[in-house]
Parts: structure tokens; C-alpha cells; sequence
């Protein structure tokens, strides 16, 4: 690798921790990088550069068998996700939905709440943009699906595939690897855009959501190679707590709920000056605003994500 390219690798990595060698060579394709240095090339350069951490490679199961549709506009994947944190003190939700072939965003859609008509307009939206494909995979959220209603009723988001002849997949419960795609897509929008971000309002959220969405468009195919951790949580703004039996953490003079099934468990928070967001692994579980900007929080080194045992 040229000098010249290995310091723009360097570069990127410090700056986007999240961007593992995928997502590097994408980028230096991106910028016009010839040759490009391979995968491989682009981890030996970041590991002497302490920009690797030891023992954080990942590697798939021999059994690991990749799924996927044909062509595009077979099947959509899609999926709600939280997090956004408005300036006035509220949140909104996201209707997103990522092409299963292609991995193309084609629908990220915020949204003050979850309701099943606001997921309608977003369903019509993205067909009148991009068309209608045959399939739409989803979970069972009541804004999705009426089937597990007491009697089963069609809710708008069924209506609306029905007279448009598209034909609506639900998962199996608890099976959230069944929607991995999107997924996937949801922990590349916490790590590299929802980090820390506060939003002056939900106009201003979804602007720089669109253009992240662009940036995203195009993906590589997936590799077996390493792939380093997922966040480097060293830094002064990070801390780590203890969830109680409760199911309550305590940071920042704030009590905030995550659930009781994580009692005893621990957890990283990424605290600053307006926002608190608490992470399990790389799983972000909730975003909230910081009650008190000038309250000290005790600042305590948080653990890295733990390698999973074979």
C-alpha cells in the first residue's frame, strides 16, 4: 500500500472508530483510490497503528450460510427504530426499510409516533418512489399486523400492501435475525449517526437523515475477513454502570429505566453536555436528555464489548 493511501486509511479510521476494512475500501473506492488496497492489506495497516484492538476480530461459523433474494425488488425488509432526540425535549421514530438484494435504503421516514396511520403514509411513499415490490418482511408490531389481534383485524399497513398486491411476510416471534438486513442497517445508523446527535427539530432530523441514507446506498459484498470492535469506548465520555434488580441505571443524577430482564448486567453510556445514550454492546437502548446540563457525572473507564467464547 502507498504511503499516501495508508495515512487516508489511517485518517478514516480515526475519525469513523465504527468503520471496520469494509467499509474502509469503500470508501477509498469512493474517493477515486487506484489500486485499491484489499481488505486484508487495509487491517495490517491499522493494526501496529493501535487503531485494532486485540482479540476483537469476529469470524463467521463454518456453517454460516448467506441469504438473500435474487434481484431487487423481490422482497423489502422493514422495520421501526427509536432514538432521535429533538432539541424541544421529545423523540421520534423511524420507519425504515433497506431492498433485500441490493441493501438500497428505500425508505427512512421519521416520525413523532408510532401510530399505524403515519406507517401507512411512509408505505405509500416509498412505493410512489421507488415501486412496488412483491414481497414486504416485517416484525409483528401491532402497526404492521392485526393477526394477533382478539379478533384479528387488517390494519392500513396490510390494507395498503393488499390493494397493491404486494405480499406481506411475517417473522417468527423473537427471531430478529430473520430481518438481519435491516438490522444491520439500524446498528450503522446508531454507531455513525445517532451517536450523540441532538436535533434542533424533526424537519432538521430528517434532512440529515436523507443525506445519510445516500452515503449508505451503495454495499459491498460481505467478507469473511477480521473486523474490529465495534465502538472504542476510552474516551472521558464514556462511563459504565451497573443495571439494578430493577431494571434501572443511575447516571448523571438520573434514573433511567432499560428493563429488568438486563438486572445485573452492564452497561455503557455515552454522556455529553445534552444527551445520555445507553448501550449494550454494540445495541443502543435508549437515548434521553440530560435533566441537569450541569450536573458532574463520576467518570469511570467503561469495559469494551467482551469477545464471545467459542
Amino acid at each position: 500500500m502507498r504511503a499516501e493511501v495508508e495515512a487516508v486509511v489511517l485518517e478514516l479510521r480515526r475519525e469513523h472508530r465504527s468503520w471496520g476494512p469494509r467499509r474502509l475500501v469503500y470508501e477509498l473506492i469512493k474517493r477515486g483510490v487506484e489500486p485499491v488496497p484489499s481488505e486484508t492489506g487495509v487491517y495490517r495497516a491499522l493494526k501496529p497503528a493501535g487503531l485494532v484492538e486485540p482479540g476483537s476480530s469476529r469470524r463467521r461459523k463454518d456453517t454460516w450460510k448467506r441469504w438473500e433474494r435474487g434481484r431487487a425488488m423481490e422482497l423489502w425488509q422493514r422495520d421501526i427504530v427509536f432514538g432521535f432526540a429533538l432539541r424541544d425535549g421529545t423523540y421520534a421514530k423511524c420507519l425504515t426499510g433497506v431492498d433485500d438484494h441490493s441493501r438500497l435504503c428505500v425508505s427512512a421516514k421519521l416520525m413523532p409516533r408510532e401510530l399505524s396511520r403515519s406507517v401507512r403514509d411512509g408505505l405509500e411513499a416509498t412505493f410512489a418512489r421507488f415501486g412496488v415490490p412483491a414481497q414486504v418482511l416485517t416484525d409483528n408490531g401491532k402497526v404492521f399486523t392485526g393477526k394477533y389481534f382478539t379478533p384479528p383485524v387488517e390494519v392500513l399497513f396490510d390494507k395498503i400492501c393488499r390493494e397493491n398486491g404486494v405480499e406481506h411476510l411475517l417473522t417468527a416471534p423473537y427471531s430478529p435475525t430473520t430481518t438481519g438486513k435491516i438490522e444491520r442497517f439500524h446498528r450503522s445508523l446508531r454507531a455513525e449517526f445517532l451517536m450523540g446527535r441532538l436535533f434542533d427539530s424533526l424537519s432538521d432530523a430528517q434532512e440529515q437523515l436523507e443525506a445519510f441514507t445516500v452515503s449508505q446506498a451503495v454495499v459491498i459484498p460481505v467478507s469473511k475477513g477480521p473486523e474490529p470492535v465495534f465502538h472504542d469506548r476510552d474516551g472521558d465520555e464514556w462511563v459504565s454502570r451497573k443495571v439494578n434488580s430493577s431494571g434501572v441505571v443511575a447516571v448523571a443524577w438520573q434514573q433511567i429505566s432499560v428493563g429488568k430482564h438486563r438486572g445485573g448486567r452492564r452497561v455503557d453510556i455515552y454522556v455529553t453536555s445534552e444527551l445520555l445514550q445507553i448501550w449494550d454492546g454494540s445495541e443502543l437502548l435508549k437515548t434521553v436528555l440530560k435533566a441537569d446540563k450541569d450536573k458532574e457525572v463520576r467518570v469511570k473507564k467503561a469495559f469494551t464489548i467482551p469477545k464471545k467464547q467459542s
